[in-house]
């Protein structure tokens, strides 16, 4: 018994191990980069059904595959904390709203870097093909856990986020920095589609 013990101990070493020496996420570059951008990112929104609610972010996708509509472009993400009865970033609605939120980010200098998000409700943000913010139900404005990545050169990344918000207020932000260096919002010029 003592035997099995220490080998389950081992093979949780090696398996945390392993973990800490991959490093960040290796942020992909899009290929080809792309040119001629308009400022933001593009946005369809779905609205839950009059009396139902999106609680998780499978039922945003749920609802966005029922009938996406294409909305207002995002002028980024800095979309601060809205008050009561607010419309939910540029949609036709407050509450029960989902949003597939896509376009490119562009990073000015290769590094590692930290980012996060403060969502109410939830959020699947990928950059480069890697999940850099995940938050699945129901909260204040607040921040997603901070991801470290790597971005192996200055460019165009891809974005892909599927956001939603439930009831009463929303928010979806975005920080980030050259770790070490402190982590400032994202400027919206950054963003394109």
């Amino acid at each position: 018994m003592k035997a099995i013990w220490i080998g389950a101990l081992a093979g949780l070493a090696m398996i945390c191990a392993g973990a800490l020496a991959a490093g960040p996420a290796k942020l992909q570059p899009a290929n080809p980069q792309p040119g001629g951008l308009k400022r933001g990112l593009s946005v369809s929104y779905g609205y839950a059904k009059e009396g139902e609610h999106i609680r998780q972010l499978a039922e945003a996708r749920s609802v966005l595959k029922a009938g996406a509509q294409r909305g207002k472009a995002l002028r980024g993400l800095d979309y601060r904390d809205t008050a009561k009865g607010e419309n939910t970033l540029t949609s036709a609605r407050a509450e029960n709203v989902a949003a597939a939120i896509r376009g490119y980010i562009r990073f000015d200098a290769p590094g590692i870097y930290e980012i996060d998000f403060f969502t109410n409700d939830g959020v699947d943000a990928r950059i480069g093909g890697q999940r850099v913010g995940h938050f699945d139900g129901r909260q204040t404005c607040d921040s997603t856990i901070v991801s470290e990545v790597e971005v192996p050169q200055a460019g165009w990344y891809k974005v892909d986020i599927t956001y939603f918000n439930r009831l009463n207020t929303s928010c979806l932000m975005m920080r980030w920095g050259q770790k070490g260096k402190g982590m400032k919002w994202v400027p919206n010029e950054v963003f394109g589609y």
